[in-house]
């Protein structure tokens, strides 16, 4: 029972898990930006009005799925180019960390709104960023590496500012308007009402009543959506994993170890021909590589509770995703699979990484600073500053920087 109770207090006392969210975050909003802009010159062919799946098809689709897309709100091209915008926009400042309760939605609705509206355009990497875009509103992702997380060390408060306010004032205005007139289905107005209605009470907890019951019992709140959003997100990593690796169990070129000799053999999947020629000439290594990748996909979720084989085989699959990039010419889908396993990876890696690249970063940033005029007429490093008093306290030369 007493382990029960601490087991409860940790879940709902404290965001789990705050640098791999991070991770994962910055992963997907990463690739799905890179992805609009690598698309941007085709835009109209993928999502727009040029694009094979007509708006008619598509109004057809959405009528009978109720999915979510904003782009059949209007069938103008200046909408167009705003949704557009507005997803890559939101992909950035989620990647920044910049107010991720308004963004993550704002990157949800943008991705949900595009994919949906020509559905035949994606591949296994679009559905992880689909359903990953969902499960990231639930999550606490900016705690640590935003811009969210530097505004309330230095201000006191994520939410400082005025821009919050008027960024969900704008998203209530489109809320209002895709209710009014109908364009938002019932269902989805009730997510988007309940997303903002609950924004607006944060803010104003935190900004009036900031040490009350009313914050702790928010902070209780999110933490178990953050919390469960996580869960979520690993049972679908290991959910794809598993039923990719059993389902490829059951074909007989996996079986016989031939399977990946054929992908390496078409044009569509061979952006380096060379090394792909070398790869599918020897049988030893598509043998090896075809059964290699089926084990590990099978074995991965049993290896959850030992962190070591657990930790081995994450970096098996990173490294195979990045195969997958170079040699069959997906670097979309392998990003996005790479983001989804980095929820499993230990946080004292994260940490390290973390606390190397600020240091890097720093170092980088003094090495801009112009060298003070003594030390670039002497070449000696400044002096030392004024001895503090007696009693500890800064001299009054140095009191001014001390504050």
């Amino acid at each position: 029972m007493d382990r029960l109770r601490r087991a409860l207090a940790q879940v709902s006392g404290q965001a789990l898990g705050p640098y791999q969210s991070a991770v994962v975050r910055i992963g997907f909003a990463g690739t799905w930006l890179f992805f609009l802009l690598r698309e941007f010159p085709n835009r109209y062919e993928l999502y727009g009005p040029d694009g094979p799946w007509s708006w008619q098809l598509a109004e057809r689709l959405v009528a009978g799925n109720h999915a979510f897309t904003v782009l059949l709100w209007s069938a103008s091209g200046w909408w167009f180019e705003l949704v557009y915008g507005a997803s890559v926009a939101a992909s950035a400042l989620l990647a920044l960390g910049w107010r991720t309760r308004a963004t993550s939605v704002l990157f949800m609705a943008g991705v949900l709104s595009l994919q949906n509206r020509s559905v035949f355009m994606g591949d296994g990497g679009d559905n992880v960023i689909h359903l990953m875009a969902v499960y990231l509103v639930l999550t606490r992702c900016a705690q640590v590496w935003s811009l969210d997380a530097r505004r309330a060390r230095l201000r006191g408060t994520a939410t400082a500012g005025a821009a919050g306010p008027v960024l969900w004032g704008v998203l209530g205005a489109f809320l209002a308007y895709g209710a009014v007139s109908g364009r938002l289905s019932g269902g989805w107005t009730a997510v988007f009402a309940a997303l903002w209605v609950g924004a607006a009470l944060w803010w104003l907890v935190e900004r009036y009543e900031p040490e009350g019951e009313r914050r702790a019992a928010l902070d209780v709140l999110a933490n178990l959506l953050h919390n469960a959003g996580m869960l979520v997100i690993m049972a679908e990593v290991c959910l794809i994993y598993a039923t990719a690796g059993w389902y490829k169990i059951q074909g007989s070129r996996w079986q016989d170890g031939t399977a990946l000799y054929y992908p390496l053999r078409l044009d569509y999947f061979t952006p380096w021909p060379g090394l792909s020629g070398v790869l599918a000439g020897s049988g030893v290594v598509v043998m090896l590589l075809t059964y290699g990748t089926v084990a590990v996909q099978v074995a991965f979720p049993f290896t959850l509770f030992n962190r070591r084989v657990k930790n081995v085989l994450l970096a098996v699959m990173m490294l195979e995703h990045a195969g997958i990039a170079v040699l069959l010419g997906l670097p979309f889908f392998s990003l996005a699979m790479i983001a989804a396993d980095a929820v499993f990876l230990p946080t004292g890696l994260l940490v390290w990484v973390g606390a190397r690249a600020g240091a890097a970063a720093g170092a980088a940033a003094r090495s801009r600073l112009p060298a003070p005029p003594f030390a670039r007429s002497l070449g000696a490093p400044p002096p030392d500053p004024p001895p503090a008093t007696a009693g500890g306290a800064p001299s009054a030369s140095n009191a001014g920087e001390a504050g």
